[in-house]
């Protein structure tokens, strides 16, 4: 079961340390993954960005959404990450292939973490796995939208040192 601290706003323990969380959590696994909306979402970008389908790609994220393009380095907003895909791909020479190897999605309200095993090939480039993290928002249409993408995952960690 997911637990939350009860300290209490001085900062000392309430009697019971842990309670149960009273706000629903959904936490899926890969059986329960392949239909979920996120999923399904995460599928569609993959398949854009391996046909620089930039347009549909940008589609997915939220207006002030911020890709982490390498550890220490990143776009923010939807022209700078179009962008961003674009010289990405060229980097590549147009042959990069993303997909996922499995993910886990925890669902709050309207928030969802994403922990995912992301795979990236390309062209003269060996298959490497990342492990990812995204965060996704429902925007007031009730869609899912990617507000962080960071497919590199604590490895921001080490830019920052």
């Amino acid at each position: 079961p997911t637990r939350r601290s009860t300290r209490t706003p001085t900062g000392g323990a309430s009697p019971t340390p842990w309670a149960p969380v009273t706000s629903h959590v959904r936490h899926f696994v890969e059986g329960e993954m392949k239909n979920h909306p996120i999923a399904l979402l995460i599928e569609k970008a993959d398949k854009a960005i391996n046909q620089e389908d930039f347009d549909t790609v940008v589609d997915l994220y939220t207006e002030d959404a911020v890709l982490v393009i390498k550890p220490g380095k990143h776009a923010v907003g939807k022209v700078q990450i179009r962008s961003a895909m674009e010289a990405i791909a060229a980097h590549f020479d147009r042959s990069l292939d993303v997909r996922q190897a499995g993910m886990v999605i925890l669902e709050t309200g309207d928030t969802a973490l994403v922990l995912a095993k992301t795979l990236v090939s390309a062209k003269n480039f060996p298959v490497i796995e990342r492990k990812a993290t995204y965060v996704f928002k429902k925007d007031t249409r009730d869609r899912w939208l990617c507000a962080i993408d960071n497919s590199y995952g604590h490895e921001v960690l080490d830019a920052s040192a």
